[in-house]
C-alpha cells in the first residue's frame, strides 16, 4: 500500500476514534436510542436538503467554469463537485489536502488544463468563506445579545469570528494587491521541487524553468479572470449563500428530527465556525467537525448533550457522506475515462 493510501487509512482510523470517543462519553446507549426514535419525516427532509445543498455549490462550480472558457453541463458540474468533496473528505487537512486531487477531477471533466481546474475550485472555495463569515457575525450577534455571559465556548466562537472577520479581507486584499510578487515567489519556490520530482519519479522527465512559469502564470491569469468578472461573482456568491443557508437548515432540522427546536441564529453562528475545525489533520474535518459543532450547540442552545450530539451525526451523515458516496463514483468514473483516454 502506497503512502497516500496509508495516510487515508490512519486518517479514517483517527476520525473513527475521535467519534467513538465522543459518542461513548455522551452515552452510546442514549445516543443510539435518540437516533433511532427521530423522526422519519425529519431525517428524510435533511437529506432532502443535503442534494440542494450539494446542487447549489455544484452550480457555484459551474458558474466560475462558464468564466474561465471551461464549461460543463450544470448537472455534471454537481456531480464533479461531488467529487471534489469526496476528494476533500478522504484528505487529511481537508480542501487544503484535497484541492490538487479536486483540480484533477475537475481538468479531465471539463478537459481543460490542470492550472484551470486548480483555478476553479480555488477560487470556489476562497468564494465560500465571504458568506460563512456573513452567518456567523449575525448569528453570533443574536447569540451574544442574548447570552447571559459569554462562557469559554463562546468566547472561542467570538475569537473564531474575529479572526475571520478580520484575516479574511486582510488576506484576500494583500493577496490581490501583491499577486504578481506572490506569483514569482510560488515560481522560484515551486521549480526546484518539480524539477526533483521529475528526475525521481519513473517515466517522468523533469519540466522546464519556463515550463513551470508558464503553468503558474495560467493558474494566476485564471485566478484573475474570475475575481474580474462581477457577474460570476454575484452569481457565484449568491450559489454559495444559498448553500450555507442549506447547511443551517439541515443542522436545524436534525435538531427538529430528534425533538428539539432551537434558535436559527445559533446554528447561523454553530455551522460556519464548525467549519473551521476541518483544517484538522482528519479527513474532512471528520471527528473534529462534530465535536466543535456539539460543543457549540450545547452553550448556545436548549439541547443536551444527548440531543446535540445525535442531531450533529445526523446532520454530518447527510452532508458528510452522502456527497462522499457520490462523489466516489464520479471520480471513479473519471479516472476510469482518463485512463481510457491515455490509453
Amino acid at each position: 500500500m502506497d503512502d497516500s493510501r496509508w495516510a487515508t487509512v490512519l486518517g479514517f482510523a483517527g476520525a473513527l476514534v475521535v467519534l467513538g470517543a465522543l459518542v461513548w462519553l455522551v452515552g452510546v446507549d442514549e445516543t443510539v436510542t435518540a437516533l433511532t426514535s427521530a423522526d422519519p419525516g425529519g431525517l428524510a427532509l435533511v437529506f432532502g436538503i443535503a442534494v440542494l445543498w450539494l446542487t447549489t455549490w455544484g452550480l457555484a462550480l459551474w458558474t466560475v467554469l462558464r468564466a474561465l472558457d471551461a464549461p460543463l453541463p450544470a448537472y455534471m458540474a454537481v456531480l464533479v463537485f461531488a467529487g471534489a468533496i469526496f476528494s476533500n473528505n478522504i484528505t487529511p487537512f481537508g480542501q487544503a489536502g484535497g484541492e490538487p486531487l479536486s483540480a484533477l477531477l475537475i481538468s479531465t471533466a471539463a478537459d481543460s488544463e490542470y492550472e484551470t481546474g486548480l483555478a476553479a475550485i480555488a477560487s470556489v472555495d476562497t468564494i465560500h468563506f465571504v458568506p460563512s463569515l456573513m452567518y456567523a457575525v449575525v448569528g453570533f450577534t443574536f447569540v451574544a445579545a442574548g447570552a447571559v455571559r459569554l462562557g469559554r465556548n463562546l468566547m472561542f466562537a467570538a475569537v473564531a469570528v474575529a479572526v475571520l472577520t478580520v484575516g479574511l479581507p486582510v488576506g484576500a486584499y494583500l493577496g490581490w494587491r501583491y499577486r504578481y510578487e506572490l506569483e514569482a515567489t510560488v515560481v522560484r519556490l515551486l521549480t526546484p521541487l518539480l524539477q526533483f520530482l521529475g528526475r525521481v519519479v519513473p517515466g517522468r522527465s523533469p519540466p522546464s524553468k519556463g515550463g513551470i512559469e508558464h503553468r503558474i502564470e495560467g493558474f494566476f491569469a485564471a485566478i484573475d479572470r474570475v475575481a474580474a468578472d462581477r457577474w460570476t461573482l454575484v452569481q457565484t456568491l449568491g450559489f454559495s449563500a444559498l448553500g450555507w443557508a442549506c447547511l443551517v437548515a439541515s443542522l436545524w432540522t436534525s435538531l427538529y428530527a430528534v425533538g428539539i427546536t432551537v434558535p436559527v441564529a445559533s446554528v447561523l453562528l454553530v455551522v460556519p465556525v464548525g467549519s473551521i475545525a476541518s483544517i484538522a489533520p482528519l479527513p474532512g474535518g471528520s471527528g473534529a467537525i462534530e465535536t466543535v459543532l456539539v460543543t457549540l450547540l450545547v452553550s448556545t442552545t436548549p439541547a443536551t448533550l444527548v440531543v446535540a450530539t445525535s442531531a450533529v451525526l445526523i446532520h454530518r451523515g447527510a452532508t458528510y457522506w452522502l456527497p462522499t458516496l457520490v462523489g466516489a463514483g464520479v471520480a471513479t468514473a473519471l479516472g476510469a475515462d482518463r485512463a481510457t483516454t491515455r490509453g
